[in-house]
């Protein structure tokens, strides 16, 4: 049996990173042909598929997983996911039925819910201390530890991307490469873009912003903005001016699910998620095409 290397990445920290990069296109796990299970053989049984926590059980004692919690790995080797709060990212060696995860990475978010953070804690710690035995049955998989420790997990059907345009995207990350930064806590969910009738609009931290924006083949060709002219505290005027290096130029930029990565010419990269409790008008538009 060989030994596949498997590398997690994190599309926050590519874009916020967001994060994770990681998606893709989704697929069930697939049927089962007998009674015990299929196990990582190949890799089929576990990759491509976004594997949504079900529950994590240590020392006996059994945690509920936050909704939004998953791992997925993909086919081309590319894979990530979230704990519970952040985007997290590590190698795992896939070698038959058995998983060994490398030292993780994950982004820097702070949440305000106590049990949220407590599981990514304790799901990060327990996936980082040893090998794990892998069993997949239908829609189901188990990770197993030698000390009896697992996680459970559910696959979902695919879920489609997020529309560009007509969404609320709220700015979560900024970072260059694969090094990212959540925004200051007095701006988190208040910095945020939206695309339509082939412009942009929005907040950058400090002051509003609307410019044209021309969406085409991945990328996004911005014309110079025009802002308000407020003044604001120091992180605020930082957070802004890295917005900023978006603008009077063209963005590479990807959807992933409910995520938007926004790479600037000079390698910024700005992370987003889709505002689904306000979404904005006409999501079927496009910005202008050139």
């Amino acid at each position: 049996m060989h030994t596949q290397r498997l590398t997690l990445t994190l599309t926050a920290l590519a874009s916020a990173g967001l994060l994770l990069t990681a998606c893709g296109t989704e697929s069930g796990a697939g049927s089962e042909g007998g009674s015990g299970g299929r196990s990582a053989d190949t890799g089929q049984s576990v990759t491509g598929v976004r594997w949504n926590v079900e529950s994590l059980t240590l020392g006996g004692k059994k945690h509920a997983a936050p909704d939004d919690a998953y791992l997925k790995i993909g086919k081309d080797g590319r894979a990530g996911g979230s704990y519970g709060c952040n985007h997290v990212g590590s190698d795992v060696s896939v070698d038959g039925d058995t998983l060994d995860f490398g030292k993780a990475l994950m982004t820097k978010r702070a949440c305000a819910d106590e049990d949220r953070m407590a599981f990514e804690k304790n799901l990060l710690r327990a996936l980082g201390e040893g090998k794990f035995t892998a069993k997949v049955e239908g829609d189901r998989m188990t990770l197993t530890s030698a000390k009896g420790d697992h996680v459970t997990f559910t696959s979902g059907p695919a879920e489609p991307d997020t529309p560009l345009t007509g969404t609320k995207w709220t700015v979560r990350t900024i970072g260059e490469g694969k090094m990212a930064a959540s925004l200051p806590k007095a701006l988190s969910g208040k910095v945020h873009l939206t695309f339509d009738d082939g412009k942009v609009r929005g907040n950058l931290g400090c002051n509003d912003v609307t410019a044209k924006a021309a969406a085409k083949d991945g990328g996004i060709t911005f014309d110079a903005p025009a802002t308000t002219r407020k003044l604001c505290p120091g992180d605020a005027m930082k957070t802004e001016r890295a917005l900023l290096k978006l603008f009077d130029g063209t963005a590479r930029y990807e959807v992933k699910r409910d995520a938007l990565t926004l790479t600037a010419s000079d390698g910024t990269v700005i992370s987003a998620s889709a505002d689904q409790k306000n979404p904005e008008k006409k999501p079927e538009k496009s910005p202008a095409k050139r």
